[in-house]
């Protein structure tokens, strides 16, 4: 079991505006927080999700978690045009590329920047908690974001570490968490189905 004994955030804040990609990477760091007696807000921004049955899907489970935590919730607009016009050129791109600098900068920038405006001195994501994600990448994405409002700080700890993962299995199974077989975009999804690791009908129902 995680100990959330030593966990501090900078500058000792006990306010953490926490950006939250889904239910189940997010569940274990909000349990750890709470236990860290730090009091997060939740922050939910995904315009890169497709398709909108899927985002609506992903963010009611967070929005269930977060009720039952008693967690405080700022939801945000979907935006997924301006997601589509921010990647555009790097359709090709592979996983962990180009597109998802991209994706990065555009979710946890408005993260700080919504952090920077409610009081928040300090913002972290869930993002780099999943094995599938590039921990390196999301921690640059948001220290460039954090870097762009003076007195923010972005919190760039390791969430897998000290059975960070093992937890988020845990309580993914004790609540049944949807478990999502695709990071989120289009793109994903399309290279998850040549992979064969969903199928269309699953997450991409007729219309």
């Amino acid at each position: 079991m995680t100990s959330s004994a030593s966990l501090q955030a900078p500058h000792n804040e006990k306010k953490i505006l926490l950006h939250c990609c889904c239910a189940p990477c997010s569940c274990s760091i909000i349990q750890r927080m709470l236990d860290a007696g730090l009091e997060p807000t939740l922050f939910f921004y995904n315009p890169n999700i497709y398709p909108p049955e899927e985002y609506t899907r992903r963010k009611g489970e967070v929005l269930r978690y977060a009720k039952k935590k008693g967690v405080p919730v700022a939801d945000t607009d979907y935006e997924p045009e301006t997601w589509l016009e921010k990647t555009k050129g790097y359709e090709a791109e592979a996983e962990r590329g180009k597109r998802c600098d991209l994706c990065f900068e555009m979710r946890l920038g408005k993260a700080a920047a919504y952090a920077a405006a409610h009081g928040f001195k300090v913002f972290t994501t869930s993002l780099g908690i999943s094995r599938w994600k590039d921990l390196a990448q999301v921690n640059r994405a948001g220290e460039r974001a954090a870097a762009l409002f003076p007195g923010l700080t972005y919190w760039a700890h390791n969430w897998r570490l000290q059975g960070g993962q093992e937890q988020m299995e845990q309580i993914s199974r004790e609540e049944s968490f949807y478990r999502q077989r695709y990071c989120g975009c289009l793109y994903s999804l399309r290279e998850s189905i040549r992979r064969g690791l969903t199928r269309l009908s699953e997450n991409h129902p007729a219309r």
